[in-house]
């Protein structure tokens, strides 16, 4: 059981990532104002010292304790580490995304610093963006000078600030979010003070009108988490140490691609060619921006020349490269450049319209970004001129791509080095079609009769600018389970469906196979040729698409505007509405390149 301490932004997040495992727990705020969408939340309200929760989860059978509450929350987090200390169970932070610091800004430690900071700059009319509960920690400053605070228009704010003795007629109301350009230009202040509350805390807004009018902005550091805590940023984090401190909690575990894996891998082989420092473990950055650590292990380490190794982890996810070794060689070269080199078990690609240059590695261009982002960090941090080598190996990955579609690709000899989010989400049939019923109840329960489904997180990122109204709980993944997610949609009382789709699962669609994994069904290029003919398309086209190798290769060979897409999305209709019959279906086909989207209604007006 596990018992979450929120009341934030971040709470909302991690609520949203425990019902993906749809079992019972626990969220305790301190107020009642935070709305919460959860079918599986059990709510509790008002606070509780170290002794409450401890007794609460004796009682409970708590085994994981979640701390997603405000960063300055001091005596909470107090409470929750004596508390874990006394149970023996581990607690995960769930912290904020913080700004650099910026060195233009007085940085303070402590309210005394500020205080003094404020009298010895003779700092005559504060504006304080701190919150109610800090006016007693100014007080001193404020007894004797002009000093305003904003505080949020709540019910409480204006009892509070009497009951410290602030004057009320100095009280300045706001919604949370709002900006504070207009009570600058109002009250002319010699300087604010903030709180470093980070990105969902409003701070870079906060301090924009300030900078802008180069008036002093004062902050006070965040606390520091204790040491015991596991501290994570973003999503993947926190499922990834939540599956390793309570196995079974998700029904499946995530993994790692092999992109992550060799971004590992070349980090710490540089990091040893560079300083001798030999690793264990390695971060690096996730391509949504998200810092993850990976176990790596040195294999060699020779005069100019590292190789490090990570052994892929894909969790429960029915991955082929399960248990491979990725091995990253880095040395030095004369050219300035960094180079990936062909190494043995990595395909090499021979075919165009994969998107990467033939002759080269078969390392796709996300981890290939990973990996030159990271060694370019370390590059200007050692300061190393030099260009960098990285060689990519697989031992035994020539055998292994004899299991996948690489050869028909015309990948040779070995894997490709793949990851769009550097995360494996894991994969089975019967899991994954569970699981999107699962998000079409949530959904369904909270009163949402439109859902938004799409193949993953890379469409659905582009269709969400269309529809940024709709909560997360109305978009759902469907994989390549089109038509089990349809029939789903429809028994669970849904509708309105709209669904985003590229063009390789539409080509596929669009023949009749409502699954789309290429285990099950490879891309027709005769098929395609047929829906040509069918929309007018010139005969020296037809040439070419017969020697297309991936169906986004398509939007190369006609403009977006052409009738074959009109026909493309009408055929992938008429396979879906016999399966979806009581509800509306708008099907909208995204181009590759990611810069907009095409509809029906938006192609043929």
């Amino acid at each position: 059981m596990i018992l979450v301490f929120g009341g934030t932004t971040e709470g909302r997040k991690v609520v949203q990532l425990l019902d993906g495992a749809g079992k019972k727990y626990y969220y305790s705020t301190k107020g009642d104002r935070q709305r919460l969408e959860s079918n599986y939340a059990e709510r509790l309200s008002g606070g509780m010292d170290a002794a409450g929760i401890v007794a609460f989860c004796r009682e409970k059978g708590v085994g994981l304790l979640v701390d997603a509450a405000h960063p300055f929350a001091v005596q909470l987090r107090e409470n929750i580490k004596q508390a874990a200390v006394e149970l023996g169970v581990p607690v995960i932070r769930y912290e904020r995304t913080y700004p650099a610091r910026d060195t233009a800004f007085i940085w303070c430690e402590s309210w005394e610093e500020i205080v003094d900071y404020l009298c010895e700059q003779n700092i005559r009319n504060l504006l304080a963006l701190t919150g109610v509960q800090t006016i007693p920690r100014l007080k001193s400053y404020w007894c004797r000078h002009n000093c305003w605070f904003r505080v949020l228009d709540r019910e409480q704010s204006l009892p509070l600030a009497e009951k410290y003795g602030f004057p009320r007629e100095k009280l300045l109301y706001y919604e949370e979010g709002e900006g504070i350009e207009k009570l600058i230009e109002r009250i002319r202040p010699d300087a604010i003070v903030t709180k470093e509350s980070g990105t969902s805390g409003y701070f870079e807004e906060k301090v924009k009108a300030a900078v802008e009018k180069r008036i002093p902005v004062i902050v006070l550091k965040r606390p520091p988490v204790p040491e015991a805590f596991y501290t994570v940023r973003v999503e993947n984090g926190f499922r990834h140490q939540l599956e390793r401190l309570l196995p079974g909690f998700f029904p499946l575990r995530t993994g790692y691609t092999t992109g992550s894996c060799a971004c590992a891998a070349a980090k710490a082989a540089f990091i040893t060619l560079v300083s001798g420092t030999v690793l264990r473990n390695c971060r690096f950055v996730l391509p949504c921006g998200e810092e993850m650590e990976l176990p790596v292990g040195l294999v060699s380490r020779e005069e100019g020349r590292v190789t490090y190794s990570v052994v892929k982890d894909a969790g429960d996810d029915p991955d082929i490269t399960n248990g491979c070794e990725i091995r990253a060689t880095v040395n030095f070269n004369t050219t300035h450049e960094l180079r990936f080199l062909p190494g043995e078990g990595v395909g090499v690609v021979t075919l165009p319209g994969l998107g990467l240059e033939i002759g080269a590695p078969a390392i796709n261009p996300v981890p290939r970004r990973m990996m030159e982002e990271e060694l370019r960090k370390l590059q200007s941090f050692y300061k190393i001129s030099q260009g960098i080598d990285i060689m990519l190996t697989v031992p035994g990955g020539k055998e292994l791509a004899l299991k996948t579609f690489n050869p028909k690709l015309g990948i040779e000899g070995g894997i490709s080095i793949i990851g769009t989010s550097g995360v494996v989400k894991p994969f089975s049939a019967e899991a994954f079609v569970a699981t999107i019923r699962k998000e079409i109840q949530v959904a369904g329960a909270l009163g949402y009769k439109h859902i938004v489904i799409n193949s993953g997180a890379k469409s659905e990122r582009i269709v969400r600018e269309r529809f940024s109204e709709l909560s997360p709980q109305a978009f759902v993944h469907y994989g390549n389970y089109i038509g089990e997610t349809l029939k789903i949609a429809e028994e669970e009382g849904i509708s309105r469906i709209t669904m985003g789709i590229m063009i390789g699962k539409a080509v596929k669609l669009a023949e009749g196979h409502q699954n789309t994994h290429s285990r099950h069904v490879l891309m027709n290029r005769d098929f395609i040729i047929t829906l040509m003919q069918e929309s007018g398309v010139e005969e020296t086209v037809w040439e070419k698409v017969k020697q297309i190798t991936l169906a986004r290769e398509l939007w190369s060979l006609l403009p977006q505007n052409h009738p074959f897409f009109e026909l493309l999305v009408r055929k992938c209709q008429e396979v879906c509405v016999p399966v979806f019959k009581n509800g509306s279906l708008e099907i909208i086909l995204i181009p590759e390149t990611s810069e907009g989207l095409l509809s029906p209604d938006s192609l043929f007006p």
